[in-house]
């Protein structure tokens, strides 16, 4: 079993990381769960688009559950929270605790994630989330800012490169309203 499993939100954002420890020879796994995603054939086309992405790259890739129903129960009451506000905190916390759920039971020595590389969320907000759903859990998070090393520049260029379908919002039925 690899040691490390990515929580993975969509391709364009994960595909500089996944690239990079690709290249590294790290020894990971790719984790998309994600039922915040709306709708059902957003979420298949982001799912399929990030599943190719790690298949070309040789890297494994885990589907969970697509969960919309548990998810929007955990973040009833803060449907009208803004981008970066309260709901996001439970998004984060929710996914993150159900990859370190996953990642105990099938034996990965830590968790990673994506979910703080677009500039659109806040990584502290992540971090803190991350932080909880370990202690929770017992499963170490590994706080690298994938922001940082060129990463954001491989981003850009690989989605180019590739054609790969990006989306310009998180995929909250919530936040699309924000996005433009």
């Amino acid at each position: 079993m690899p040691e490390i499993l990515l929580l993975s939100c969509c391709a364009p954002c994960s595909c500089a990381v996944i690239d990079k420890l690709a290249n590294d020879g790290a020894d990971f796994a790719v984790l998309f769960y994600n039922p915040n995603i709306a709708p059902a054939a957003e979420y298949e086309k982001r799912r399929a688009e990030n599943e190719k992405f790690c298949r070309e790259r040789g890297v494994a890739f885990v589907s969970l559950e697509y969960d919309p129903e548990n998810w929007l129960a955990a973040v009833k009451g803060l449907e009208n929270e803004p981008e970066r506000g309260q709901r996001c905190a439970v998004c984060f916390h929710f996914r993150l605790k159900r990859a370190m759920e996953y990642a105990k039971k099938n034996g990965f020595a830590a968790v990673s994630s994506v979910l703080g590389v677009s500039r659109y969320k806040n990584l502290d907000q992540v971090n803190a989330a991350a932080a909880e759903a370990s202690e929770e859990t017992g499963v170490p998070y590994d706080f690298t800012n994938w922001r940082k090393g060129g990463l954001e520049q491989t981003r850009q260029r690989l989605v180019k490169e590739t054609g790969m379908y990006a989306q310009n919002y998180c995929g909250c039925p919530f936040s699309r309203r924000d996005a433009g």
